[in-house]
């Protein structure tokens, strides 16, 4: 459903659960500047470290506010929304150049654009902690960052402690000579891997579809409040029905319906009430569906992740393409996959200029196909307190920007 099908590595898997706990699962930011950013409100203690937060004077020719924003549980756009909210402004003004995991503890550098600072100092969160302040003249972008350190625990492992630290070692040393980069599963929008199509759908033109299939594609894991709502918007389209119907958490899925309550037939003007960010993952998304579905058609033809005549290569390491309007297809056996993936697809490139709806065009880029943690380690191997008689592990690596850390779990686990 994902393109997410081979293994690299050969080592057997060590098994286990991720993401068992909030702080099972830390992601830090390194900046460009390759300072790394430090989690210090929230870690594997109880609650949140209070952090004194005192900004310096501004500068006249500075009007961006730079800011460690250290969260727990939340998604980047809802912790940039609970911020906005407090400062009385739009998130427009909030930059930030990655999306970080919802379930983790993650830190990420922020910029504010001409903020309140009062405002700023009083900002409380039970989940969001604000720090180490400084002024700039640049608002951050998405990809304005240098890698993230991710810091894991894996549990209910049920291996003895010597032979997980010898898997483990194992497997770390073999992924050494890189596995397959697939964009992982969160990139396809959680337990319903709808996002993917709905970008297809858009692509394609396909605007009714698109919104349609994003309002009621169901899932077997979603609860039964939300389910019936779903089924029952697919059968009747009554979208007057469906705000009454579909719970109030569901907020994105709500603010469309309440767009086609009063514009039935608006369907691009119901998804532009997204935030912009989460727009463009949908299309994205689909690229990303892609470039996974070319690292399969390599391996099924046998050359896998090394580098062939006909290859665009970076750091020699072979790219896959990210379609888009401007792509220039590789040559030889790479370039026939290239082709045959937009064939499967019934794809041109021409597609990915999305008329109507150009915010969704894609431009087209390309991605190192293989993948190599950097500084992998065991941190401690430990009896798992959550689940008796097992153990779990903790390890730390390093990826560059737009990397997924799954990927490296996935192999290592060896589990679905």
């Amino acid at each position: 459903m994902t393109g997410i099908i081979n293994y690299t590595t050969t080592t057997k898997g060590i098994g286990g659960e991720i993401k068992r706990k909030i702080p099972d699962f830390i992601v830090r930011e390194i900046p460009r500047n390759g300072k790394k950013l430090e989690n210090k409100a929230f870690g594997d203690w109880e609650g949140k470290k209070e952090i004194e937060l005192k900004i310096p004077q501004q500068p006249e020719s500075m009007d961006q506010l730079y800011l460690e924003m250290e969260k727990f549980n939340l998604d980047t756009n809802e912790a940039v929304k609970r911020i906005a909210r407090a400062l009385r402004f739009s998130q427009k003004r909030i930059g930030y150049a990655g999306m970080k995991d919802k379930r983790a503890i993650t830190i990420q550098k922020i910029s504010i654009w001409q903020p309140d600072v009062q405002l700023v100092e009083k900002f409380y969160s039970r989940y969001i902690s604000l720090s180490n302040p400084s002024w700039g003249t640049e608002k951050l972008t998405i990809g304005n960052l240098s890698k993230n350190e991710f810091e894991i625990t894996i549990r209910n492992i049920e291996m003895k402690e010597s032979e997980l630290k010898k898997t483990t070692e194992k497997s770390l040393k073999e992924m050494e000579n890189g596995v397959a980069n697939y964009f992982g599963e969160q990139r396809f929008g959680g337990i319903r891997k709808v996002t993917h199509r709905v970008g297809k759908e858009f692509i394609k033109g396909n605007f009714e579809n698109a919104i349609m299939m994003y309002l009621t594609s169901p899932a077997k894991e979603e609860e039964e409040s939300i389910a019936i709502a779903r089924k029952n918007l697919a059968e009747t389209k009554d979208f007057v029905k469906a705000t009454k119907e579909f719970p109030t958490k569901f907020r994105y899925e709500r603010l469309i319906l309440q767009h086609l309550c009063k514009f039935p037939r608006d369907y691009v003007g119901a998804f532009q009430m997204l935030p912009k960010n989460l727009v463009y993952m949908f299309t994205h998304a689909y690229q990303s569906y892609l470039f996974n579905e070319i690292i399969n058609e390599r391996i099924e033809r046998g050359i896998g992740l090394k580098a062939v005549e006909g290859d665009v290569l970076e750091d020699e390491i072979p790219m896959g393409a990210l379609f888009g309007i401007d792509s220039e297809l590789a040559t030889g056996i790479p370039g026939e996959i290239e082709k045959k993936i937009l064939k499967n697809e019934n794809l041109k490139l021409s597609d990915f200029k999305v008329k109507g709806f150009p915010e969704l065009s894609c431009t087209g880029t390309r991605k190192k196909i293989s993948l190599k943690p950097e500084n992998p380690k065991i941190l401690k191997i430990m009896e798992d307190e959550t689940n008796e008689g097992k153990l779990k592990i903790s390890l730390s690596f390093t990826l560059d920007k737009g990397n997924y850390a799954t990927t490296i779990l996935r192999e290592l686990m060896k589990t679905p």
